[in-house]
C-alpha cells in the first residue's frame, strides 16, 4: 500500500510538471503571435515579411514623403556646391510597384521532409552522378535520402538568412513567377539547393531578366556544378509553365563565395540573351550585362542627362564608366558627333561594341582599360586618342559624361578631366554621397554646378541617382553667382521642397526619370508627382537639415 500511494504521488507531479510546460509553451507561441501580429498592425505594411526582409526598407512610409526626405538629403548634401536654383525636384513614379525587371533568389533548404512524403522513384543509374552533387544519393532500386523543403526568396537585411516570399511589391511579376516556377520542378525533379555552411547542393540561384519592351524573358540557373543532365527536361517544363521565357543559361559557381555568378556558362535554350528597347535603341542583354533594373525610370534619366549635356551636333563625348555602352549610344543618337567609351570590364566592353553595331550607330568607339589611366593619357596628349588635333577635342566641344562605380571616381581621373577643359561635365551616381565629394573636388579646380537633377530610381529604398552638371567658372557670368548682379531668382520653372513657400507649392517632381523612381504615363509621357510644400515636412526631418 506504501509503494503504491508513493507511486500514485511521483505520478501525479508528473502530470502536473507536464501541464505547466504545455501551458508554458503555449503562452510562448500565444506570444510570439501576438509580439507578430502588434509589429504587423503598426506598420500597416502591404507586405506580410516586410518587417524580416528588410529589401524595401520604407515601404510603409508615403510614397510622397519617401520623395521630400530624399529631395532634402540632396539639397543637404550639394547646397553648399549648387547656387541657388540650380536643384531641382526629384523625380519619381506614378506606380512605384513591381519596377525591377531583374530578380535575383537564391535558394535553400528548409524543414527535413520525411520520405515517405516524397518521390519513391529509384534514381536512374546514368545520373547518379548528379544525384550525388545534388544531395540526391542512392543508385537503383533505392530510396533517395530524407529531403528538404526548398526555400526561395530575399535574404533579411544583414543577413544571410533567407526569408521565404511569393510575392514582391517591387519584383517584376512574370519574373517572380519564373522563381517559382524554377523552385517548383526542383522539387519534381529532385534538385537540391544549395547549402551554404556545407558548399553542398545543386541549385544556388536563379536570375531572371525581363525585356520591359519586348517582353523577353531570360533566366539564369546558377549551379554548384557543371553537370546538369537532367537540364533537358527541366528546361521544357519551365518553357511549359513560363511560355514567356525565350532563352535559358546555365552559370557554373563552384566557389564558397557570396558572388552569384562564376565564370563558366552554357545556353541551354534559345538564343543566350534577349533584346529589349532603351530611348529609341536595341540592346542586347545577356546574364552578365549590366542594364539597369528599371527600365521606365533609365528612360527618365538618361533623357534628363542628355538634356543637361546640351549636344548640338559638334561635341566629342567622353562616356566614362561605360559599362555596356547605353549612355553613350544615347548620346551618340542625342547629338553627340563622336563618343568614345571606356570601362574596366572587357565583356562589358564586348557588350557594347555589340550593341553599336546591332543599332547601326558608327559614332561610337569602346575602350577596354583603366577610366582613371585613360583620361590620364587623354590629358597628357591634349587629343581624344585621335590621329591629329582636328579630329580631337580640339575640333569641337567636349563633354565628359561620368557613371562611376558607388566608390565613386578618384582625384586623378577628375584632375585629367579638367585638365582637357570640357565645356561640360555630367555626372551621373547611384552615390549622392561620393558624387558630392567628387564634386567639391572639381568645384576646387575650376568647374561649378549649374544643375542637380535627383532621380528617385529605387522607390521604398534609401537610394537616389542623382546628375550634377558642372562647367567651367570662367564661362559663367558673375551675377549667375550673385557676386555681381544681386542675389540669382530661381528659374520660373524650377523649385525645390525647401526654397519658397509660393515655389514649392506651385512645383512637383516630374515622373518621367530613369532607373526605377519614376514611372510613365500609359501614353509614355512622364508623370507628375506632386510633393508637398516643406512646410508640411516632418519637423524632426525639418529640424536635421537646418
Amino acid at each position: 500500500m506504501a509503494n503504491h500511494e508513493k507511486r500514485r504521488q511521483e505520478d501525479a507531479k508528473k502530470k502536473a510538471k507536464s501541464n505547466t510546460r504545455a501551458k508554458s509553451g503555449a503562452g510562448s507561441k500565444n506570444a510570439g503571435r501576438s509580439h507578430a501580429a502588434r509589429r504587423a498592425g503598426a506598420s500597416d505594411s502591404p507586405c506580410p515579411v516586410d518587417a524580416r526582409c528588410g529589401g524595401c526598407k520604407n515601404l510603409c512610409v508615403p510614397y510622397t514623403k519617401q520623395l521630400i526626405d530624399k529631395q532634402l538629403r540632396i539639397e543637404r548634401l550639394f547646397a553648399p556646391l549648387a547656387p541657388d536654383g540650380t536643384i531641382s525636384l526629384i523625380k519619381g513614379m506614378k506606380d512605384p510597384y513591381h519596377y525591377r525587371n531583374k530578380v535575383i533568389s537564391p535558394f535553400a533548404p528548409g524543414k527535413k521532409l520525411s520520405p515517405r512524403g516524397q518521390d519513391r522513384k529509384a534514381i536512374d543509374s546514368r545520373n547518379r552522378k548528379a544525384a550525388d552533387v545534388r544531395g540526391a544519393k542512392g543508385g537503383k532500386g533505392k530510396r533517395p535520402q530524407a529531403r528538404y523543403e526548398i526555400l526561395t526568396g530575399m535574404y533579411a537585411a544583414g543577413s544571410h538568412e533567407l526569408v521565404p516570399t511569393d510575392k514582391c511589391l517591387i519584383e517584376n511579376e512574370t519574373a517572380k513567377k519564373v522563381v517559382l516556377a524554377v523552385r517548383d520542378i526542383m522539387r519534381k525533379h529532385d534538385v537540391a539547393p544549395y547549402r551554404e555552411d556545407t558548399g553542398t547542393g545543386f541549385m544556388r540561384h536563379v536570375v531572371v531578366r525581363v525585356g520591359y519592351t519586348s517582353g523577353e524573358v531570360l533566366v539564369t540557373l546558377v549551379t554548384n556544378s557543371d553537370d546538369f543532365p537532367s537540364s533537358k527536361s527541366f528546361c521544357r517544363e519551365l518553357i511549359r509553365l513560363c511560355p514567356a521565357v525565350t532563352t535559358v543559361v546555365q552559370n557554373v559557381n563552384e566557389r564558397q563565395t557570396n558572388v552569384i555568378l562564376g565564370d563558366k556558362e552554357r545556353v541551354l535554350y534559345g538564343p543566350g540573351f534577349i533584346l529589349d528597347e532603351l530611348c529609341g535603341l536595341s540592346f542586347r542583354i545577356s546574364s552578365k550585362s549590366f542594364y539597369q533594373v528599371n527600365a521606365t525610370q533609365t528612360e527618365v534619366l538618361y533623357r534628363a542627362a542628355m538634356d543637361l549635356a546640351g549636344f548640338d551636333g559638334t561635341q566629342v563625348a567622353i562616356d566614362a564608366y561605360c559599362g555596356t555602352g547605353t549612355i553613350g549610344l544615347v548620346a551618340a543618337k542625342s547629338g553627340a558627333a563622336r563618343v568614345i567609351g571606356v570601362d574596366s570590364v572587357e565583356s562589358a566592353i564586348r557588350d557594347a561594341r555589340t550593341n553599336a553595331r546591332h543599332n547601326g550607330v558608327e559614332n561610337a568607339e569602346f575602350v577596354a582599360g583603366d577610366a582613371t589611366d585613360f583620361m590620364c593619357e587623354l590629358a597628357k596628349e591634349g587629343v581624344l586618342g585621335a590621329e591629329s588635333p582636328e579630329e580631337g577635342a580640339q575640333a569641337g566641344g567636349l563633354v565628359v559624361l561620368m557613371d562611376p562605380p558607388r566608390a565613386g571616381s578618384t582625384e586623378e581621373f577628375l584632375r585629367a578631366a579638367a585638365a582637357l577643359a570640357p565645356e561640360r561635365i555630367v555626372y551621373i551616381s547611384c552615390n549622392p554621397e561620393t558624387q558630392a565629394r567628387d564634386v567639391e573636388f572639381l568645384d576646387s579646380i575650376g568647374y561649378a554646378v549649374v544643375a542637380v537633377q535627383p532621380v528617385d530610381m529605387f522607390p521604398h529604398t534609401d537610394h537616389i541617382e542623382c546628375i550634377v552638371a558642372l562647367e567651367p567658372v570662367d564661362s559663367l557670368s558673375p551675377d549667375r553667382w550673385g557676386k555681381e548682379g544681386g542675389e540669382e531668382e530661381a528659374p520660373d520653372d524650377e523649385g525645390t521642397p525647401d526654397a519658397e513657400e509660393e515655389a514649392a507649392e506651385e512645383e512637383a517632381p516630374e515622373g518621367d526619370c530613369d532607373g526605377g523612381a519614376a514611372d510613365e504615363a500609359p501614353n509614355g509621357e512622364a508623370h507628375d508627382v506632386e510633393v508637398p510644400a516643406a512646410d508640411s515636412v516632418d519637423p524632426a526631418i525639418a529640424e536635421e537639415v537646418e
